[in-house]
């Protein structure tokens, strides 16, 4: 799976949000340089995400961005559906609605099973569990498979 800057960036500024211990308007300039994120970047990916419901925004002195549910309620899966659109897609096209002839027709069961395992992690993993490093048991789970770190 790859990650782009983009979600990288939104789930990074996220989860800043997500820490605060109240819900007060955060201004973008600060949300940028807590994780030195480019400024024109996060308002492009705040706008989208506003566009979304993840965040709400208000202009002005007293103005900001805040979340616009409660951090427990927004997965990680739920903010790279609304900038990336589907976790998983075959050229475009969503794993159930592919079909491959012959010998490779079983690859549609792999792409269903992967994004399966994707959203087992994605969409059981909220804001608040990675603002507060309390990360789901599965989560864990998964990091202690046999070679889960290491690279390939």
């Amino acid at each position: 799976m790859r990650v782009s800057a983009k979600v990288d960036y939104a789930l990074r500024a996220l989860t800043e949000l997500a820490a605060r211990p109240d819900v007060s308007p955060m201004k973008g300039e600060e949300l940028a340089g807590l994780q030195d994120i480019p400024m024109r970047f996060l308002e492009n990916i705040l706008g989208e995400l506003r566009s979304a419901g993840i965040v709400a925004s208000r202009r002005g002195s007293e103005g900001g961005y805040w979340l616009a549910r409660p951090a427990h309620e927004v997965m990680v899966g739920d903010v790279i559906r609304a900038l990336e659109g589907p976790l998983a897609n075959v050229q475009g096209v969503r794993p159930e609605l592919v079909r491959f002839e012959g010998h490779a027709a079983p690859l549609r069961e792999v792409w269903v099973a992967t994004r399966a395992r994707i959203r087992e992690v994605l969409d059981h993993v909220s804001l608040a569990d990675v603002a507060s490093g309390a990360l789901p048991d599965h989560v864990h789970d998964a990091l202690a498979l046999p070679g889960a770190w290491d690279p390939r």
